[in-house]
């Protein structure tokens, strides 16, 4: 944590809580970001649609306004590329990419991917075509998370061991394609990478449920970081894999370990009700701080042991 000068009078501990506690993970800022990505204007933020264009600058906007700097190619936020899905070829998409430089041999990529359904019109009939899908949950959730944590480690803390990369991935809902770009365009070479969290779907908290946490198995230290790891509001159970539906697994199968926070399925799930009125703000703060607590625990190692998972 960042450290402030307390020179024993008792006004001057409160002004700096007070300031500290600005930048933890904030429900009305999450509520703020979901109800942008997710609402009509944006129509669904579809790859390759003026929706899913917008998502991506607003991104960026946010990234300059925390001070991150431009992480992507040729000295800009963005990291272009093109990808075939079924018949259609060479559909154009980006990453967004912020660079928090502390100037450590290593760096921790914290991700999310900002891409929806949009209208529908890449899935060959799979969604009602037209329709707009907002994808609150899926995934304007997991940028709000992630825009929290850019602002949690670049304003509230002091200069730490490791330097972060914040990823917005697109292309996601068409086949992982962002992230597997990225991992294969590394901007940072993968070995000096020393854990990716990713973040899809984190804003419909179920506490008969609680929040899953994939990728325990995947680093030899985890069970050590995660006996520190505890919550008053928050449920959350630990999975052992890897692979899955979302970035992380991209990043699994370049052998670096992951951590994946979701919520799971609901039936809004791909479907144009998916809206922002149902998202569960005060809660997705709660599991961002669980993963603040996580991120914070691994610092603490040099390095983490990749490991299999079946």
């Amino acid at each position: 944590m960042r450290k402030y000068l307390i020179i024993g009078a008792a006004l001057l501990l409160a002004p700096s809580v007070n300031f500290a506690q600005e930048y933890l993970p904030d429900a009305a800022r999450i509520q703020s970001v979901v109800n942008y990505l997710a609402s009509n204007k944006l129509k669904g933020r579809g790859t390759d649609e003026k929706g899913g264009i917008k998502a991506g600058k607003f991104v960026e906007k946010q990234f300059k306004k925390l001070g991150l700097a431009a992480g992507g190619d040729q000295g800009n936020y963005y990291q272009d590329f093109k990808f075939d899905k079924n018949a259609h070829k060479d559909i154009p998409s980006r990453n967004v990419l912020g660079f928090l430089d502390n100037h450590a041999a290593k760096t921790i990529i914290i991700g999310a991917h900002y891409d929806h359904l949009g209208r529908a019109a890449l899935f060959d009939g799979k969604y009602p075509i037209g329709e707009i899908h907002n994808g609150a949950d899926d995934n304007a959730s997991g940028i709000a998370g992630l825009l929290e944590l850019a602002r949690y480690y670049t304003k509230n803390n002091e200069q730490e061991p490791f330097n972060f990369l914040f990823i917005a991935f697109g292309g996601e809902e068409l086949g992982l394609q962002g992230s597997k770009y990225f991992v294969n365009h590394p901007a940072i070479a993968l070995d000096k990478v020393h854990f990716m969290l990713n973040m899809d779907m984190i804003g419909r908290y179920n506490p008969s449920r609680g929040v899953g946490i994939g990728g325990y198995g995947t680093a030899a230290q985890w069970p050590e970081i995660f006996k520190n790891v505890s919550s008053d509001t928050i449920k959350f159970f630990t999975d052992k894999a890897g692979k899955g539906g979302s970035d992380h697994h991209s990043f699994y199968m370049k052998n670096v370990p992951v951590i994946f926070l979701h919520t799971g399925g609901h039936d809004d799930y791909h479907k144009p009700t998916d809206d922002a009125d149902k998202l569960m703000a005060k809660e997705e703060a709660g599991i961002l701080d669980i993963g603040i607590q996580i991120i914070n625990g691994a610092m603490k190692f040099d390095s983490l042991t990749f490991m299999e998972t079946e």
